[in-house]
């Protein structure tokens, strides 16, 4: 993630960078030559010749300070910005009183923008706007009176300065976007060439052994049988999406988490990694390409639900009984279908089992459900097995009723 971020602050920022050098010193020339040629009505000349031989020397030294955002530290923000300041304060000392009444210029003129775009690329509009003020007030003090020359100057470079501290930031969390884009589509084309090559080594020989291990029987039939677990293990592996890709460190806003981690008790997490366990050879699990999220709280709590279907399909299904788990993301609501091919459950069976106390299916799936604010529906007809259709909205609703985003 250095590296990348690294790679980032490059493509991005780099071009600007070299354009503030150049803009430094060509405002460093143009200072001067409004210097030169407003001699005569300089009161203190020596005082202004003074501060551009500083100023001068201060900008060509530190052209490397600004090639790049790791040479560009705060101290020399800071010290730049002092020396475009006391430039400003210093206009009253050096210049003719008429001259600085009429509005004329600063005796850094324009370069004193220079110090605050610097203030912008580095540090983002906050920056910006910290030291666009302090030059504000600088001008309000050389200038004695808030004219209307002055505020419009002041108001210009404020507005200015913000507006590229902005456009810097939103420059540098397109490239993170990008950046996460570009490795979601590496990772996804390295795990399609992987699941190419499982499928056509590791899958056929499991598969294989699971199908002579059934014909010979014996201790070979559980090899086979273990074979087939696998197989189905690594088949899910394989098949399921990559998941998304953790933000950069130090980066902002619309960071996606990493599938199955979240920021906190409850942050999101991905349902298909939940529900990964379950597949087996008696267990299909299918499920869209992409992660599921849901709060951590909600994923656990349906994870649960979903292994609370399995186990009744283990006990009351029969052994040669198959599973199958369906996953459907919808824009509103996630739903998880569990089915099974088994006897299914006879009428009256579910209240007669409440009424003894076992209630599975009450209280571990449907009371787990009511909770969450979804609701589980159970078709069974005997003889054609039974399905469970577990229905989470994306939307929470709290003791009151109301609904609440996540």
């Amino acid at each position: 993630m250095v590296g990348r971020e690294r790679v980032v602050r490059m493509s991005v920022e780099q071009p600007l960078w070299r354009a503030l050098t150049g803009y430094r010193v060509l405002t460093l020339l143009y200072a001067v030559g409004l210097f030169v040629s407003g001699w005569a009505h300089f009161r203190r000349p020596g005082v202004a010749v003074a501060y551009y031989v500083v100023l001068t020397v201060w900008t060509l030294a530190t052209l490397p300070r600004v090639a790049n955002a790791a040479a560009c530290t705060k101290r020399f923000l800071a010290v730049d910005l002092t020396v475009a300041l006391t430039g400003i304060l210093l206009t009253p000392v050096a210049d003719s009183p008429a001259r600085v009444l009429d509005g004329g210029p600063t005796l850094p003129s324009i370069w004193t923008a220079g110090s605050v775009l610097a203030f912008a690329i580095k540090g983002g509009w906050r920056w910006a706007a910290v030291a666009s003020t302090l030059v504000a007030g600088a001008n309000l003090a050389e200038r004695g009176a808030p004219a209307r020359d002055t505020v419009h100057n002041v108001v210009l470079v404020w507005v200015a300065s913000i507006a590229i501290g902005y456009v810097v930031e939103v420059a540098r969390a397109s490239e993170r976007t990008l950046a996460r884009a570009l490795e979601i589509e590496a990772a996804t084309r390295e795990r399609e060439r992987l699941a190419r090559d499982i499928h056509d080594g590791v899958l056929q020989v499991l598969a294989m052994v699971q199908r002579r291990g059934a014909v010979l029987g014996g201790e070979a039939a559980e090899l086979g049988r273990l074979a087939g677990e696998q197989e189905v293990a690594l088949r899910t592996l394989v098949s399921a999406g990559p998941a998304p890709v953790a933000p950069a460190a130090g980066g902002d806003g619309g960071a996606v988490p990493a599938a199955g981690e979240g920021d906190g008790p409850g942050g999101p997490l991905d349902l298909r990694l939940l529900l990964a366990p379950y597949a087996s050879a008696r267990v299909s699990l299918a499920g869209p390409g992409a992660a599921v999220l849901l709060p951590a709280p909600e994923a656990r709590q349906l994870a649960a639900a979903v292994g609370a279907a399995l186990d009744n399909v283990d006990r009351h299904a029969g052994d040669g009984a198959r599973a199958w788990i369906l996953v459907e993301d919808e824009p509103d609501e996630v739903v998880v279908t569990v089915r099974d091919d088994g006897p299914g459950i006879p009428e009256g069976r579910l209240a007669q089992a409440e009424g003894e106390g076992r209630l599975g299916v009450a209280q571990s799936i449907r009371g787990r459900l009511r909770d969450l604010g979804g609701r589980a529906e159970l078709l069974s007809v005997p003889g054609q097995g039974t399905e469970v259709e577990l229905t989470v909205p994306k939307q929470a609703k709290d003791p009151r009723g109301k609904a609440e985003r996540r």
